[in-house]
């Protein structure tokens, strides 16, 4: 079997080959992803997963991979933010306060899908003006759910997670190998 991975996300590339998984393609879908009204935060993130895995097509021989990632303040969704101005109203949501990171997974082989979703708990530290306007100008908001990512430069204003640190990077590593088992992907045991 072949796996193809349903995102352009570097950070998933870099999740998989952790544990020893090259992609034979790699196929971003192309989904709506805006949150239906009142919609939660986790029943969104299931639904964006699943979307994408159906949205991918694939041979016979081929087994794909899709994730998504949501931050969430209660019932509000935190996507990724348009402006820098957008990621500090983010980012100053967050200050001083718990959040949680959710991400789904799905895995299709043929008609069959597999799928999980984890939640981490994550504290932020409360965010002086030093901190908020320095990480803004590292630009490395952009393209982040929640206009942050724990590996990079915010991991900095990070003291506390409670669940799983590579869920919140973008793909639960543990839960991945268990559903690409379930697909008949073969992997090591890790």
């Amino acid at each position: 079997m072949k796996l193809v991975l349903g995102s352009g996300s570097p950070r998933r590339l870099e999740l998989l080959a952790q544990i020893g998984v090259v992609p034979f393609d790699v196929r971003p879908p192309d989904i709506y992803e805006t949150p239906a009204k009142a919609e939660l935060p986790r029943l969104y993130c299931v639904r964006m997963a699943r979307e994408k895995v159906d949205a991918v097509s694939a041979a016979a021989d081929e087994i794909v991979l899709c994730a998504d990632t949501t931050v969430a303040m209660g019932r509000r969704i935190l996507g990724k933010p348009e402006t820098a101005g957008q990621a500090a109203e983010f980012l100053l949501a967050l200050s001083g306060r718990r959040h949680k990171v959710i991400t789904a997974v799905a895995v299709k082989r043929g008609d069959k899908v597999w799928q999980r979703d984890v939640v981490t708990t994550v504290r932020m530290k409360r965010l002086s003006d030093e901190d908020l306007n320095s990480y803004l100008a590292t630009d490395d908001w952009q393209g982040k759910a929640g206009a942050y990512a724990i590996q990079g430069p915010a991991g900095a204003f990070i003291p506390w997670i409670q669940g799983s640190f590579t869920g919140v990077v973008g793909l639960p590593i543990y839960e991945t190998a268990a559903l690409l088992r379930a697909a008949g992907y073969g992997i090591g045991q890790v």
